[in-house]
């Protein structure tokens, strides 16, 4: 059964009624990593031991996770996450490259040229939307024109 999150109060709905908190993922006296020492099976009673290892997905803010959610839930459409979220397309790319990076993942890479030119988007595409060209300008240099 999939957990899903109460946004009321923070807690995973599980089996039912059932409430667990957010696994934490620092220790909130020094601040270093944390891991999960123990599972236990709610019917059988069978209790685990050992060292397990936080998932890095349980690292991501809130605002992370709902945007990773809609993104799963749009099968990865950019589009569809715009008119989903009510945002514009380079703040889609923007928060994807932001996941990206609290997941520590890199995106795939097809070949050199492609790679390139997916950096040089980009970088057009944040400059637009820092404010620092307009989309005429951010226009003209995705077709090729000056840097």
């Amino acid at each position: 059964m999939s957990a899903t999150k109460n946004e009321k109060n923070g807690y995973y709905p599980i089996m039912g009624e059932k409430k667990l908190n957010k696994l934490l993922t620092q220790d909130p006296v020094s601040g270093g990593p944390l891991y999960v020492s123990e599972l236990q099976g709610e019917d059988s009673g069978v209790t685990i031991r050992g060292k397990f290892s936080i998932p890095r997905w349980s690292h991501l803010t809130e605002e992370q996770e709902q945007f990773l959610e809609t993104f799963l839930r749009c099968r990865g459409m950019i589009n569809s996450v715009e008119r989903e979220l009510g945002i514009s397309y380079p703040t889609v790319k923007s928060r994807l490259e932001t996941l990206l990076t609290a997941l520590d993942l890199s995106p795939v890479k097809e070949d050199g040229k492609k790679d390139k030119s997916a950096e040089k988007k980009a970088k057009i595409l944040e400059q637009l939307e820092k404010g620092e060209i307009t989309p005429a300008e951010a226009k003209t240099k995705l077709k090729g024109g000056s840097k």
